[in-house]
């Protein structure tokens, strides 16, 4: 199953007042490794944006009012969506926005089932502390510096890599014998070349040679 990581940004913080989704944004993955499949939205939410909401992300009402509204793009967005695991920091916040919003046109709620709370995570990990985006990003020495304010799309790109770390897996897992050339030279396309090593096929023997390796040298999970 693919991966999909959300994030959305709203014109305040309560549903029960009203407050509106005005940016959607969602990157797939698979073994959380970008797909290049992206899907982001900017909404016009049909209401003004609270001034502590503004100062957050900086889009105001007169920037979004001639996007389109979500009942426009919500097929979209739920065909994205569809049948992949959901990883959303702070799930129960944009859950709430987002299902409030298919209701207003009548479609079912997204289901829980398939949603993974990094907030969650990092609560258990890290009791007691504060657990933002970019607490996390400093304590994995995650580069931030570009959100001088709140981004759907930028925030699911650091998301992925808080996430990663949350989960302790340093770096993606690849099969990579059973991807074809095509695949290979398509990550090697869409991972940043600061975060990464270009990957190269191995061949047969060398593949087979690996194993052997494994199995007589290592006894340790290395995951």
């Amino acid at each position: 199953m693919n991966e999909i990581i959300l994030d959305t940004e709203t014109t305040g913080l309560s549903v029960e007042k009203g407050d509106r989704i005005l940016e959607i944004a969602c990157i797939e993955t698979k073994n959380l490794i970008p797909t290049n499949n992206v899907f982001h939205k900017l909404l016009n939410p049909e209401r003004e944006v609270s001034d502590d909401a503004f100062k957050i992300h900086g889009y105001s009402y007169d920037k979004l009012k001639s996007e389109k509204k979500f009942e426009e793009i919500a097929d979209e967005f739920l065909n994205f969506i569809k049948g992949k695991e959901i990883i959303i920091h702070n799930a129960q916040f944009d859950l709430s926005f987002l299902n409030n919003e298919l209701k207003k046109i009548s479609r079912a709620p997204i289901e829980t089932k398939n949603v993974i709370d990094s907030l969650e995570i990092a609560r258990s990990k890290f009791p007691g502390t504060s657990n933002t985006l970019d607490n996390l990003c400093k304590k994995f020495n995650i580069d931030n510096s570009e959100r001088k304010k709140h981004n759907a799309l930028l925030d699911c790109e650091l998301l992925r890599e808080v996430y990663i770390n949350l989960i302790g897996q340093k770096e993606p897992v690849l099969s990579l014998y059973n991807e074809d050339e095509n695949q290979i030279e398509k990550l090697n396309s869409v991972l940043p070349k600061s975060n990464h090593k270009v990957i190269i096929k191995p061949s047969e023997k060398e593949f087979s040679d690996h194993k052997t390796f494994l199995k007589s040298e290592i006894k340790k999970n290395f995951f």
